[in-house]
């Protein structure tokens, strides 16, 4: 099992050896310690390989990820999993801004609470956060799956499109074009799959409300134009 130290190897000598890993190695469980806040730890993995990172992370952490598995035993800075297209990266802190931004696919897990800005464009994505999470998220979603325990702050789903809200607590505002919508049997099975998946067996999917587009912004409508901009 290759293992990095951080405070003893080059940041730069653990993304190329990851970059340099192909569907088939045989490598597939790394450790890394001592990540000591640095920033883009573990960005661009293209391999279905475990990685364990043992502390706290900066920015970008798993970043562009396909297939590979990363857990962070600890937080993460700004845009953890950004534009992720596979794969899994669990957060076992909190996460700081634009956690999931962009993202394609793959799941991201947070098991204490999200900063703002929250799976902000997200084009894909399972995001799941155990907390809360801040103002402006999921603004200009685009598709995917944004899954919140906690509370969520102001202006949630802002410019939203077709991408799908679940909060379980209260939502302190809602954004422009962003309305509650009915849960009907097809959101209880997603929301019970995607709990299942990061491992939250406490809570039931009938406790939560579902947020989405009230598409009255897809098109220019003089008649709506104070909620541009």
């Amino acid at each position: 099992m290759p293992s990095f130290d951080l405070a003893t190897s080059e940041l730069r000598d653990l993304n190329r050896a990851l970059h340099s890993l192909s569907d088939g190695t045989n490598e597939t469980r790394w450790e890394i310690s001592n990540p000591r806040g640095g920033h883009a730890i573990a960005v661009g993995v293209n391999a279905p390989v475990d990685i364990s990172i043992h502390g706290s992370t900066g920015y970008y952490c798993g970043g562009m990820n396909r297939q590979a598995k990363i857990t962070v035993h600890g937080s993460v800075g700004p845009g953890v999993a950004e534009n992720m297209m596979s794969g899994e990266v669990i957060v076992k802190g909190d996460a700081s801004q634009y956690a999931g931004a962009t993202a394609h696919g793959g799941l991201l897990v947070i098991e204490g609470n999200a900063s703002s800005r929250c799976g902000i464009s997200m084009k894909g994505i399972d995001i799941v956060v155990r907390g809360n999470i801040g103002h402006m998220s999921a603004f200009m979603a685009q598709a995917g799956n944004l899954v919140v325990c906690g509370d969520a702050g102001d202006a949630l789903g802002d410019s939203i499109y077709e991408a799908r809200l679940f909060v379980r607590g209260s939502v302190k505002s809602l954004g422009a074009d962003c309305v509650e919508k009915g849960m009907r049997p097809e959101h209880l099975d997603i929301l019970r799959k995607l709990l299942a998946r990061a491992g939250i067996t406490d809570v039931k999917p009938e406790e939560f409300k579902r947020y989405g587009s009230a598409r009255k912004l897809y098109n220019f409508n003089v008649d709506h134009a104070d909620s541009y901009g």
